[in-house]
């Protein structure tokens, strides 16, 4: 997995800092055609939250999803929805899984290109 972009944000809430890291990740599927197999490249969205008090790192969570379309925009998109609207690690697959259940048309649409 490669990170393509980071957006960055933090939430100050009582005394927790809370730092966000929304990344949208390149990676690679090897998907069948027929008896080969080929590869495709995908884009997915990790979000990581850091919570830290006076300056000291507390707790960690991190959620992904690793290959949600072919199309970098499709997910760019996602990305940014899910930074404005200040999306936790515990909430990602909520709000995206519908999106990623709707993209995999797209997988379908790259292994036509490369099957021509």
């Amino acid at each position: 997995m490669k990170i393509v972009e980071i957006l960055t944000r933090n939430e100050i809430q009582n005394e927790v800092n809370y730092k966000y890291f929304y990344k949208l990740v390149r990676n690679e599927l090897r998907l069948p055609i027929g008896e080969d197999k080929v590869n495709v490249q995908t884009y997915g969205i990790e979000v990581e939250r850091h919570d830290i008090i006076n300056g000291n790192l507390i707790n960690t969570e991190i959620e992904a999803i690793a290959s949600i379309s072919p199309q970098t925009h499709k997910v760019h998109n996602l990305l940014k929805m899910v930074y404005d609207n200040g999306v936790s690690p515990r909430h990602l697959i909520d709000i995206l899984g519908e999106y990623a259940d709707t993209y995999i048309m797209d997988f379908e649409v790259a292994l036509a290109r490369t099957a021509n």
